[in-house]
């Protein structure tokens, strides 16, 4: 069971730590996918990108659910 995360005193949702932890892994995968042209042979970009981070995020809360 997850429990809130304590960050400077504001108790915040595990979920949205795993949001920004998805999103700082993205990002540069995005860049290098960008780098070697991926973008150019995917239908929609934006979607690909975004399939990308929720595989990202659910990786992520799989991983945390069993700890």
């Amino acid at each position: 069971m997850y429990s809130e995360i304590n960050i400077f005193g504001v108790y915040v949702a595990p979920f949205a730590v795993m949001m920004l932890a998805a999103w700082v892994v993205t990002i540069p995968l995005s860049l290098v996918a960008n780098h070697y042209g991926v973008s150019r042979k995917v239908w929609h970009p934006g979607l690909f990108n975004v399939c990308i981070y929720i595989i990202i995020l659910s990786l992520i809360v799989l991983v945390g659910a069993r700890q």
